[in-house]
C-alpha cells in the first residue's frame, strides 16, 4: 500500500494556464502536497524558462511537456537548453524517429555536463495523444490499425533509442509493461476520476484503474485545476490511490 507522501510523488498536476499568476493561485493552494507540477506548451510559451526555475527552486520536481519534434540536431540543442534549466522530465515525439531521439539523450547529456544519475532528466516520447481516436488515427494521420499497436510499435522504438519511457494512454500500460518490461516509464494522461467530465479525451481512465495497469505517473489536469476546491480534488485523488 502507497503512503500518501508516496502517491502524490507519483501525480504530475498539468498547469495548463495562460499566465503565471494564473498557475502560482493553484500551486500556493496545493502548497505542500509533493506532486510533480507539469508545465506545458500554454504555460511555457507564456511564463518562459524562469518558471520552470522558480518550480525548482521551491522544491517541485517538473515535467516539461513541449513534446519535441524536429531535426535531431535541432532537438539536440533543445534538450541541452531545458536539461540546463533543471528539469526532471522532457518528452519528444517518437514519430520523429530513434536519430532524433537518440539526440535528445545527447543534449541531455550535454546540458547535464556529461554527469550521470539525477542530474539528467528523464526524457520519454510521446506516442499516439490521449485525444487521438482509431478513426483519428487512421483517417487523418494516415496510420493504419488499432491505436495500441501503433502505441506498442513507437513504445519499442524509443526503447531502442534508450529513452526512459513514454506518454501513453492508461489503457496501453499494461501492453507497453509486456513489450518493453517493467521498468520502462509509463506516464499516462487522460486520467479522469469518477463522474468527471472527460473533456476533449477519448482514451480516459480513474486513477485508481490507471495504477492497477501498470502506469507509473499519471497526468491530472482539469479534475484538480477546474474543481472549485484545487486542494480538496486532489487530495480525494491521493486517497483513492494509497489502497492501490
Amino acid at each position: 500500500m502507497l503512503t500518501k507522501k508516496n502517491a502524490a510523488e507519483r501525480i504530475m498536476v498539468a498547469l495548463d494556464y495562460p499566465t503565471a499568476q494564473a498557475a502560482e493561485r493553484l500551486i500556493e493552494q496545493l502548497q505542500g502536497i509533493p506532486c510533480w507540477m507539469k508545465v506545458g506548451l500554454q504555460l511555457f510559451y507564456a511564463a518562459g524558462p524562469q518558471f520552470v526555475s522558480a518550480l525548482k527552486e521551491r522544491g517541485y520536481k517538473v515535467f516539461l511537456d513541449v513534446k519535441m519534434h524536429d531535426i535531431p540536431n535541432t532537438v539536440k540543442g533543445g534538450a541541452e537548453s531545458v536539461t540546463k534549466l533543471g528539469v526532471d522530465m522532457f518528452n519528444v515525439h517518437a514519430a520523429g524517429g530513434k536519430r532524433m531521439m537518440q539526440a535528445a539523450l545527447e543534449g541531455a547529456d550535454k546540458g547535464a555536463g556529461g554527469v550521470s544519475g539525477s542530474a539528467k532528466p528523464l526524457v520519454i516520447a510521446v506516442t499516439q495523444l490521449t485525444s487521438t481516436s482509431q478513426t483519428v488515427m487512421n483517417e487523418e494521420i494516415g496510420i493504419s490499425g488499432s491505436v495500441e499497436r501503433a502505441v506498442i510499435r513507437y513504445a519499442k522504438l524509443a526503447q531502442e533509442a534508450g529513452l526512459h519511457g513514454v506518454v501513453a494512454s492508461p489503457h496501453e500500460a499494461v501492453s507497453i509493461k509486456g513489450a518493453c518490461g517493467n521498468t520502462f516509464l509509463a506516464i499516462t494522461p487522460g486520467i479522469r476520476p469518477e463522474g468527471a467530465d472527460i473533456g476533449d479525451q477519448s482514451r480516459v481512465m480513474t486513477p485508481a484503474e490507471a495504477f492497477r495497469q501498470g502506469s507509473d505517473y499519471i497526468v491530472i489536469g482539469r479534475p484538480v485545476t477546474a474543481a472549485p476546491e484545487p486542494r480538496q480534488a486532489l487530495e480525494s485523488i491521493i486517497e483513492s490511490i494509497i489502497s492501490v
